[in-house]
């Protein structure tokens, strides 16, 4: 374990759509990192994958080396990415797919990282995850949020 990053996400739609938050927890030996943020108006899968994709942009050439753990209670991301439904999406050009924008971004970061997913239960007792609950949750109900630019109700 001693050289795995843990990533812990979540994400929250306050309505589906509706205001919006992700969070991620970073963990590597003893450091530990927090990630939040929120949008006017989004829906779940979007903050659930968006966590995933900002906590890997945090990630430097420090990690190239390292195995990143991805830890999910989205089976919607992780299915998408382990059992390859994302790249039949992107061979067809996404194609009636949501959240296209999002996808097309995390395609751009995740060749460059050794990633496994693991899912967890939400609301199962595990710190990390209920922490990023937590985070999402708040996040979603702060004020002035900004626009979520990539959402649009026919996405």
């Amino acid at each position: 374990m001693s050289q795995e990053i843990h990533i812990y996400t979540d994400g929250s739609s306050l309505g589906n759509p509706g205001p919006g938050g992700f969070a991620a927890v970073m963990k590597y030996k003893n450091r530990y990192r927090e990630i939040t943020g929120g949008f006017k108006k989004t829906t779940n899968n979007r903050m659930e994958l968006f966590a995933v994709i900002r906590a890997l942009e945090e990630l430097n050439d420090f990690a190239k080396d390292k195995e990143i753990v991805i830890f999910t209670d989205s089976t919607y991301v992780m299915h998408a990415v382990t059992k390859g439904w994302l790249y039949t999406w992107q061979k067809k050009g996404f194609k009636d797919k949501a959240n296209v924008d999002l996808w097309r971004r995390f395609l751009k970061i995740y060749p460059k990282y050794k990633l496994r997913f693991e899912w967890v239960k939400g609301h199962s007792g595990i710190k990390e995850n209920e922490r990023c609950d937590v985070l999402a949750k708040k996040a979603a109900q702060a004020e002035k949020l900004p626009v979520d630019g990539g959402y649009s109700d026919n996405s």
